[in-house]
């Protein structure tokens, strides 16, 4: 690699208090030091500032997630993150080398919207814990979810969730639905898509890869965070996701997986073409 690894962290929160910023920098740190890379990463303020990198100043970018409704309201960063999607898609075409992408919640959502590949909505009731998610047919060869079972578990956090796929434009697109939200027998309602990958180069996930047991369990400890959880779905299941966060086969691993094998493959890719 002629030059250090460069990653743009594209940050969706809007200065909102939250733990997966410190996770997404310690999972990038981390890869620094046990792969042996020489690196860099850099922060844009997506909504707060209209901040966006140009093409020529990163490897890889990871979007956040984010507080708030996803849906677009006509806002000028809002387009302008379509924009730098499309710009980063067209550079994939006929650049090498290629510029890789993992999308995160927020983030991703909005990727859906720029490009209709679904209907994003309000869920009936917040979806909050330590969930299963499933792996598609697609899903089976995704190389993120290689080292993953299927199901496998991470933190879902959302108001809002991914339906009705607009299978004409993900075909046209060449984009495929690699993840659905856990099997509700009881439950009347579609499945949300946790994960599409837009192309071999940019994947969206709907969940948070990035949590880590450390900083759910700081998010515990705040008392009205136990009694929002509490009150919206019972004690039991606060304790539940509690038991569930020291589980190795459950986050850790997922943590442990899928932010650490994009990285290794981004660099590696990069590694070839430089």
């Amino acid at each position: 690699m002629n030059h250090p690894f460069r990653i743009a962290i594209l940050d969706f929160y809007n200065d909102y208090p939250n733990e997966g910023m410190r996770c997404i920098k310690t999972l990038i740190e981390r890869f620094f030091h046990t792969e042996n890379i020489q690196g860099s990463y850099k922060l844009y303020d997506v909504r707060g500032k209209g901040e966006l990198p140009t093409l020529s100043e990163f490897d890889a970018f990871i979007g956040t997630g984010g507080p708030g409704s996803p849906i677009f309201e006509g806002e000028q960063w809002e387009a302008d993150y379509g924009d730098f999607l499309d710009e980063v898609l067209e550079w994939n075409k006929t650049q090498e080398p290629k510029k890789q992408g993992l999308l995160i919640c927020h983030s991703y959502q909005m990727m859906v919207q720029h490009y209709h590949l679904a209907l994003v909505c309000s869920r009936k009731s917040t979806s909050f814990g330590v969930m299963p998610v499933h792996k598609t047919e697609e899903g089976l060869n995704e190389p993120l979810f290689e080292h993953l079972e299927d199901p496998f578990w991470a933190v879902d956090s959302r108001d809002y969730q991914v339906i009705q796929p607009h299978e004409e434009v993900l075909n046209a697109l060449g984009a495929k639905i690699i993840a659905l939200e856990k099997i509700r027998p009881h439950v009347p309602l579609e499945r949300a898509i946790m994960g599409i990958r837009l192309s071999d180069e940019i994947v969206g996930l709907q969940f948070h890869p990035e949590a880590d047991p450390e900083g759910m369990r700081r998010y515990f400890r705040s008392e009205d965070k136990r009694m929002a959880v509490i009150t919206e779905h019972g004690e039991e299941k606060l304790h539940t996701m509690l038991e569930q966060l020291e589980d190795e086969d459950k986050i850790r691993k997922t943590e442990s997986v899928i932010i650490p094998d994009f990285l290794k493959m981004a660099a590696q890719q990069n590694l070839e073409t430089c």
